[in-house]
């Protein structure tokens, strides 16, 4: 039987989390992805390469459910207090140890404020910066960070979305 389960999800495609999510996918992983606006999601799906899995789905449970395990899971939205609403949202639907999520974008020193919340709830951190719309699409400069521990479940995937 084939696994369903999906590799790396993403809350927020806009352009940025929907490009990242379609390179992931070309590279031959499993990508599902989140957006408040339902309308992102039907576009991630139809910007997919033939062949690739690819899902928008309409709530945070339905996209935490059926990621496997270690979750990895990534946000591109409006740095600050959206990050901060997001992550309220999302530690109620994961289990501390089995997933690792990307921070959002912070001053360091709100970073190390994220970064010390989560982990006292048992969860790890991790961070990417990314350059640019089409470098997400077709090879993203990744300047990762965060927790060696979180960086290391998602770093295959990362290096398979390499630079051309």
């Amino acid at each position: 039987m084939e696994n369903k389960l999906f590799d790396f999800g993403m809350i927020g495609l806009g352009t940025m989390g929907r490009n990242l999510l379609l390179n992931m996918a070309d590279h031959g992983f499993k990508a599902i992805g989140f957006d408040l606006d339902p309308a992102k999601g039907r576009l991630l799906e139809s910007s997919a390469t033939p062949g690739t899995t690819v899902k928008g789905v309409n709530t945070l449970a339905e996209m935490v459910q059926q990621l496997e395990t270690p979750r990895k899971i990534m946000m591109l939205v409006p740095a600050g207090k959206p990050v901060d609403d997001v992550i309220k949202s999302l530690l109620p639907l994961v289990s501390p140890g089995i997933s690792s999520f990307d921070g959002g974008k912070l001053s360091l020193y709100g970073y190390i404020r994220r970064v010390n919340e989560i982990r006292e709830k048992g969860f790890i951190l991790w961070e990417s910066y990314f350059r640019g719309e089409h470098g997400a699409r077709t090879g993203p400069s990744i300047m990762p960070g965060g927790d060696p521990e979180a960086y290391a479940q998602v770093k295959h995937i990362l290096e398979r979305c390499p630079l051309k």
